[in-house]
């Protein structure tokens, strides 16, 4: 398949399916660096017409806890208090900035996910 800039969804579905036939690819052949240019134009195409929103905070964390092996008596290292803990992953309360810090630097949640507002509101009473 001749290399070209992937502009419509055919175009999308055909350099998809070719990649498929290049995953065999042996290191350093030409068939890898056609491999890499493919996988290039896939990705610049799917940044611009399949965009994937960062996940919710929460979600982020419960994901984060789940991949660790964490409970949520584990997160009291980088959120003070157990009530707060649970308000946090039922959604009764906000993440302040010094949680955001602490679980950025420790759990390498993106800040930027979870400086976002959460998906829905918060429950509060």
């Amino acid at each position: 398949m001749k290399v070209k800039v992937i502009k419509t969804e055919a175009d999308y579905e055909a350099a998809l399916a070719h990649v498929v036939t290049l995953m065999d690819a042996r290191a350093g052949s030409a068939k890898e660096d056609e491999l890499e240019l493919w996988t290039m134009l896939i990705e610049r195409y799917e940044a611009t017409h399949h965009p994937i929103d960062p996940p919710d905070p929460i979600e982020a964390i419960k994901f984060r806890m789940e991949q660790e092996g964490l409970s949520a008596k584990d997160l009291e290292a980088y959120i003070p208090s157990k009530s707060k803990i649970s308000e946090v992953l039922n959604r009764k309360r906000g993440l302040s900035l010094s949680m955001i810090r602490a679980l950025n630097r420790s759990l390498g949640i993106p800040a930027e996910v979870l400086v976002q507002e959460p998906q829905g509101e918060y429950n509060q009473k």
